[in-house]
């Protein structure tokens, strides 16, 4: 099957910035449910015999004055999870005492409290290491095409490979704010590990279709062939490949969504839209962009 992707990049284009505005908006409107590791705090896993979640809400907001505790059910191990403000080993126990009063026996399984200083470290260095990660991605993809700078510089490929990065780690981001919003899920660690991991996938992708380029490229030593025609083709025999790998790693994500514990469930599911979408860039918004960015200076010239 042979698809015309480049004819049609405006509206593969168009989709993407209509995506990117829809996450961004998300991100500003709803922000981003911190959890403990970026906002300090205490994270409690326990199982109790009786009751449910509503119910240990309420003991918690009322009787024990917390105020908007987090709490997540664990099917796979039967337990509760609770996001606490930061909590000394004395009040957890004072905490548990009153917690076996209404629901009987209470077992604690886990407990974790992280300081606001040690948060704050963190949330910094997260944001670096993104932030580092992709500008250094740019700049080895914009090296590495040094030998194909006809018809678009080097640079340009570093560019649309960095775009497309941004493009698939905002989209996630923005899915992880509404996440948060409606589901009550906060982000940690585990969330910046995520996000490093689509970035990984998706600059796989993206070079494996613009080194085809590049080699075809070097082909064409006439220099007469169409610069869109060339990345097309390009597109047309790296597509099946790109997509074969992506949806086998999609549905190992997909089986640990479903049958994974809750501590990876929406790890799992960011890294599947992350997957998604990084896969959708690779093919329709970095090469398309590389040739429109040409046409543009093109006409200008």
């Amino acid at each position: 099957m042979h698809m015309n992707i480049i004819a049609n990049k405006k509206w593969f284009l168009l989709v993407s910035a209509l995506l990117v505005t829809a996450a961004l908006v998300s991100i500003f409107t709803f922000k981003f449910k911190l959890g403990i590791d970026f906002k300090s705090g205490t994270l409690w896993q326990i199982r109790i015999a009786k009751g449910g979640e509503a119910d240990l809400k309420n003991i918690l907001t009322s009787k024990l004055g917390v105020e908007n505790p987090a709490i997540t059910f664990d099917g796979a191990t039967n337990s509760y999870s609770i996001l606490l403000p930061e909590i000394n080993e004395e009040t957890k126990q004072t905490y548990l005492a009153e917690l076996q009063k209404d629901f009987g026996p209470v077992e604690s399984l886990d407990y974790s409290s992280v300081s606001p200083t040690v948060s704050n470290e963190l949330k910094q260095k997260s944001i670096w290491v993104v932030l580092f990660v992709l500008l250094i991605i740019g700049g080895f993809v914009a090296y590495a095409f040094s030998s194909v700078s006809w018809p678009v510089s080097s640079y340009k490929y570093g560019a649309v490979t960095l775009i497309a990065l941004a493009h698939d780690t905002i989209i996630a981001s923005g899915f992880y704010s509404l996440m948060g919003h409606f589901k009550d899920v906060a982000i940690d660690t585990n969330f910046i590990v995520a996000l490093l991991t689509i970035i990984g996938f998706s600059v796989y992708d993206t070079i494996v279709v613009l080194d085809r380029v590049r080699e075809n490229l070097k082909k064409d030593r006439s220099g007469k062939e169409d610069f869109g025609k060339v990345v097309n083709e390009s597109l047309n025999e790296t597509f099946e490949r790109s997509l074969n790998t992506s949806i086998t790693v999609m549905l190992m994500l997909v089986a640990i969504w479903l049958l994974g514990p809750v501590s990876i469930k929406y790890f799992s599911l960011t890294m599947l839209v992350g997957m998604f979408f990084g896969t959708y860039s690779s093919i329709f918004v970095a090469s398309p962009l590389l040739v429109l960015w040409h046409q543009l200076d093109t006409r200008k010239k």
